[in-house]
């Protein structure tokens, strides 16, 4: 351990290296993921988990995130802390604790959630990495997880005057569907583009899930369901995302009538992301504490970083929080090989797409939210379960994931494969 911490300092006081080289040397004080899996991501309200409550869908999650530890001769009381990332449950505190100890953890083991809306899973993961990398705790556990059956991310009632008074804080206020139809109008992304984008998220997931590529992220989560009409419940295996549309074509979806007017005519149920319910996990530690453990390295959590924009347009959030990530890096988007952005609305997608010249052969490669969906904070901790798994099968280093957020933010993250 002592020769480990002295290199350690000497490559902080040496010379130091950028883009690539300095991104992919290791280092003892990297955090690095050993575990990243996901639920199946269910319809809401009427699909898997349409009776599975919050706290039933950590604890699920939680159990299996042990499972696999134990597999990997993890004791899960080296766990420190877990985060977990939620939007619309107030009470997403609490099911974090009493989840941790159901599934199975020590009651050593501490916990805290955190909201930034759809961007959360990502942000719990950024914090239980930041402690890490501060030596608060050499290992902890990011999840994120929504039940959009039950929740809802909408105001029960406007904000106070001062607020509404400023231009920016009264846009807060605008539904989601609302700033989709604000970036489609004011930088002229036609309902066309949109629906050949959703076409082409629906085509990659079919192909996807037909060839098993998210087999080795979802594991397999039994839970009850209740027959609406009888109330008879049964218990159900879910082993599959459930978003996928089989032979979705550009005429189908260009006959689907407008979801948010008298806003705009240019977003619809089919070419913005759908109402789902699912969780996504990681477990993060110190490099040096993985290599003690005999631990398998997954991949380098590199960093991770926020911009702020107008909440009218929030949907274009990533085509500022990428450039200034990749900037810290001194990295360009020629050096990143698998990219990852919600889809949210096809709108921002398109937007982000043609405004960051983003090679389309590297943008959600096995669809995204349109057809898989979007468990607003699960999205962004299951974007690095995904990706990382399309790394994996590519055989690829770098992962760039980003998402927008609601009032008005984007959020980036940066890893690097490391098993190619």
């Amino acid at each position: 351990m002592a020769s480990e911490r002295l290199s350690s300092i000497l490559s902080h006081i040496s010379p130091s290296k950028s883009g690539l080289a300095a991104i992919t040397t290791k280092n003892p004080d990297d955090v690095v993921i050993t575990l990243a899996i996901r639920t199946p991501l269910t319809k809401a309200k009427k699909g898997g988990f349409k009776d599975t409550t919050l706290d039933g869908i950590v604890v699920k999650m939680l159990k299996e995130v042990r499972k696999k530890a134990e597999l990997q001769k993890l004791d899960p009381s080296f766990i420190e802390d877990i985060c977990l990332g939620n939007v619309s449950d107030a009470k997403a505190a609490y099911y974090a604790r009493a989840a941790l100890l159901g599934a199975g953890f020590p009651n050593t083991t501490s916990s805290s959630s955190v909201n930034r809306f759809c961007s959360s899973g990502l942000k719990a993961v950024q914090d239980i990495s930041n402690q890490i990398l501060t030596g608060a705790i050499d290992c902890g556990v990011a999840i994120g997880a929504e039940s959009m059956t039950v929740g809802g991310d909408r105001l029960e009632r406007p904000f106070v005057d001062e607020i509404l008074a400023t231009p920016d804080g009264n846009d807060c206020m605008q539904p989601m569907g609302q700033t989709s139809e604000n970036v489609a109008k004011d930088f002229n992304i036609p309902r066309e583009a949109q629906d050949q984008f959703a076409c082409e998220s629906f085509r990659r997931a079919e192909v996807a899930q037909k060839a098993g590529w998210f087999d080795d992220e979802i594991v397999p989560i039994t839970t009850i369901i209740k027959d609406p009409k009888t109330g008879e419940e049964k218990t159900v295996t879910l082993t599959r995302d459930e978003g996928p549309r089989y032979g979705t074509t550009y005429e189908a979806l260009a006959k689907i009538r407008p979801a948010f007017l008298p806003h705009g005519d240019r977003s619809t149920g089919g070419n913005s992301s759908q109402v789902t319910d699912g969780a996504a996990a990681v477990i993060l530690m110190r490099r040096s504490k993985a290599e003690d453990l005999n631990q398998p390295i997954l991949a380098k959590y590199v960093g991770a970083t926020v911009a702020g924009l107008p909440p009218r347009i929030m949907g274009i959030g990533p085509s500022l929080a990428i450039p200034k990530l990749l900037n810290q890096f001194n990295l360009s988007l020629d050096d990143v090989d698998i990219i990852e952005i919600n889809e949210a609305f096809a709108s921002m997608a398109v937007y982000c797409l043609e405004t960051l010249k983003i090679d389309p052969a590297k943008m959600n490669i096995r669809g995204g939210a349109i057809a898989l969906g979007h468990p607003l904070g699960c999205t962004g901790t299951r974007q690095i379960v995904t990706g990382l798994s399309e790394c994996r099968r590519q055989k690829k280093r770098i992962l760039l994931t980003s998402m927008c957020v609601g009032t008005g933010m984007g959020m980036a993250g940066l890893f690097v494969n490391e098993q190619v």
